[in-house]
């Protein structure tokens, strides 16, 4: 079964930094196209970075480019995500998610947030990202 774990959440100042990390079980990892997600209260969930699994190529919004750097560890099968110059507009509840089997392989787009959502995916439960003033 295909299982998706978010973890490294936390509270931090602005200017901190904090490394997330989605781990993956079943064959959700290998070769697929997996990303990072938040949701503030009150606002739409908005797509940050992607990773396509065969070959590292990565996507990122513009919200975050230059601040965070998706990245795989194959020995570990997971997704992280490293969150640098963190300002309290990042705070929210962040997601993992994957395309679903084979999903991704099927799919006739470039690995993004945007093309990910419309694919059968999974989802993580979430971890919890604060960061105050």
């Amino acid at each position: 079964q295909e299982q998706l774990v978010e973890s490294g959440g936390g509270s931090v100042q602005a200017g901190g930094s904090l490394t997330l990390s989605c781990t993956t079980s079943g064959y959700t990892y290998d070769s697929n196209c997996i990303g990072w997600f938040r949701q503030a209260p009150g606002k739409e969930r908005e797509g940050m970075a992607t990773i396509f699994t065969g070959d590292g190529g990565t996507y990122y919004a513009d919200s975050v480019k230059g601040r965070f750097t998706i990245s795989q560890d194959d020995a570990k099968r997971s997704v992280d995500l490293q969150m640098n110059s963190l300002k309290p507009d990042d705070t929210a509840m962040y997601y993992c998610a994957a395309a679903a089997g084979l999903a991704y392989q099927a799919y006739p787009g470039p690995c993004t947030p945007e093309n990910l959502v419309l694919m059968r995916n999974s989802w993580g439960q979430g971890t919890q990202v604060t960061v105050s003033a």
